[in-house]
């Protein structure tokens, strides 16, 4: 563990640390888990999600390494980390805010959203717009 290093996203650090043996970036998760969620409590938030995916079966589970990284505090302490690529299926499996707001407000318009259904071999819409003449 020489090569420690803070990352800022969104005015927020993310404790990040540098494997020369396998030469890839490891992020603190719960870090991340802050950032995009917003929770005041971002460990408890990853304990629900780190449930969730190994009752889902989830091969991430075991991608996830434990590092003692650099508390607010000055000490060192165990922290969850992941690589680039396990960090982004984490980030993938955190619900969106935004597909919440936009869900919620779908419900609530007067006008129904488009489906598509397959019918005779041929896509149709509903509802069907007809030519004007």
């Amino acid at each position: 563990m020489t090569d420690t290093q803070l990352a800022i996203f969104k005015g927020k650090k993310i404790r990040r640390y540098w494997d020369e043996k396998a030469e890839k970036w490891l992020f603190s998760i719960i870090d991340i888990i802050e950032v995009l969620t917003g929770s005041s409590i971002p460990r408890r938030y990853w304990s629900d999600l780190k449930r969730r995916l190994k009752q889902e079966g989830s091969q991430l589970y075991e991608k996830i390494v434990q590092l003692k990284m650099q508390a607010l505090d000055g000490k060192y302490y165990l922290t969850d980390a992941a690589d680039t690529e396990s960090m982004f299926r984490i980030i993938q499996s955190i619900p969106s805010p935004r597909r919440a707001q936009r869900k919620s407000q779908r419900s609530k318009s007067p006008r129904p959203f488009m489906k598509t259904e397959r019918l005779r071999g041929k896509a149709a819409r509903w509802p069907v717009k007809r030519e004007r003449k």
